[in-house]
């Protein structure tokens, strides 16, 4: 009788283990609509494996304050408006748009720019080390303002108190420059360890491409560029795990017209929001990251490399620096796994399978 009663306590217990979720915290540079770094986060809330605890904006290819209007709007549109969101900085921790623009003086122009390009129609910007002639205005919002706010909670704090409320369960998504992340280990030293690991979208080893913008700088990444010191930080923590989503995978990921003609004939709220609003056929950078975390079997080739950011405010300022473990310096740099190669037909598969999905409960 006794072993009966046990064998039913284990049927009934099995769906609950069976269903346990995958928890992840989002920070993410959300420019939009549409676009990579929405699709990423798409990408994780579609997945009925995964509860997203929440996201966390930071500036990166946009303006903090105009991402936030984006993300907010997306999640209304797709079904995910329990997501709490929470605005995290506006400034990188040492550069400034001034410098930037006096280093491409001296040393040539970047391609990319993200919100250090980005003016309102009057040219004016968030002041940080430069002189606006007013107060940015955030353009209109073709797809509608959010009836959705932030949370009251900043972006390092939010972090940190999730993740202390379920310690070595979670696993951090970065998707845009780390300014977030690095106040988050700033402020408190175990937050790092406290983590299942951290996947993030950034640097470059070695691309093999005719694109303009790696063929002459092929350790240049916005991410790690636009912030570098915070991506120092973030690379040395004590992280248990970190996967890197590089630009030598990246390219070799477009999001391509048919993928787009896939997914719009689906009648998902998440597929009819990027048969709308998704315009650039691009390189797939963070949604690679979200699925690559999702799926780590998409991954073919990695190597394990110690990485860096070089801080020295010459041309080469925010480039990716890597050793292997006999050539690395003395300087507490620590082991990651760099992508670089991909299982493209599968991820585009397993892509357009969630964006055509509804949404996940």
């Amino acid at each position: 009788m006794r072993l009966r009663f046990l064998v039913v306590l284990l049927a009934l217990a099995a769906p609950l283990c069976t269903a346990q979720k995958r928890l992840v915290l989002i920070d993410q540079d959300g420019s939009g609509p549409g676009g990579s770094n929405q699709m990423a986060m798409l990408a994780l809330l579609q997945s009925p494996q995964v509860e997203v605890l929440g996201i966390t904006m930071v500036t990166g290819n946009s303006w903090r304050d105009e991402e936030t209007l984006h993300t907010l709007r997306m999640l209304e549109l797709t079904g995910h408006a329990s997501v709490p969101v929470a605005k995290g900085a506006v400034f990188p921790l040492i550069r400034t748009q001034q410098e930037t623009q006096l280093r491409e003086a001296l040393d040539g122009k970047v391609a990319w720019l993200g919100a250090w390009g980005e003016m309102d129609a009057q040219g004016n910007g968030p002041a940080h080390g430069m002189q606006p002639r007013g107060p940015y205005v955030i353009p209109p919002m073709p797809e509608g303002q959010p009836h959705l706010k932030p949370i009251d909670e900043d972006a390092a704090h939010f972090l940190i108190r999730q993740v202390r409320a379920h310690p070595r369960q979670v696993t951090i998504f970065a998707g845009g420059p780390l300014t977030n992340i690095a106040l988050a280990v700033s402020i408190d030293p175990e937050f790092a360890a406290l983590t299942k690991g951290i996947v993030l979208m950034g640097g470059s080893l070695n691309p093999q491409t005719d694109d303009p913008e790696f063929t002459a700088s092929p350790r240049h990444e916005f991410n790690f560029w636009f912030d570098p010191e915070a991506a120092h930080i973030v690379l040395h923590a004590d992280w248990p795990r970190i996967d890197v989503t590089t630009v030598d995978v990246s390219i070799k990921a477009p999001f391509t017209q048919q993928m787009l003609d896939e997914i719009a004939k689906a009648q998902s709220p998440a597929a009819r929001y990027i048969a709308a609003w998704s315009e650039d056929r691009y390189y797939m950078w963070d949604e690679l990251t979200a699925c690559a975390w999702l799926d780590p079997a998409l991954i073919t080739k990695e190597k394990q490399v110690y990485m860096d950011v070089d801080l020295s405010h010459g041309p080469s300022y925010g480039d990716t620096l890597t050793w292997t473990e006999q050539s690395k310096p003395a300087t507490g740099v620590r082991l990651v796994h760099a992508q670089m190669d991909v299982d493209l037909p599968r991820f585009q598969k397993m892509f357009v399978s969630l964006m055509t999905a509804e949404p996940a409960q």
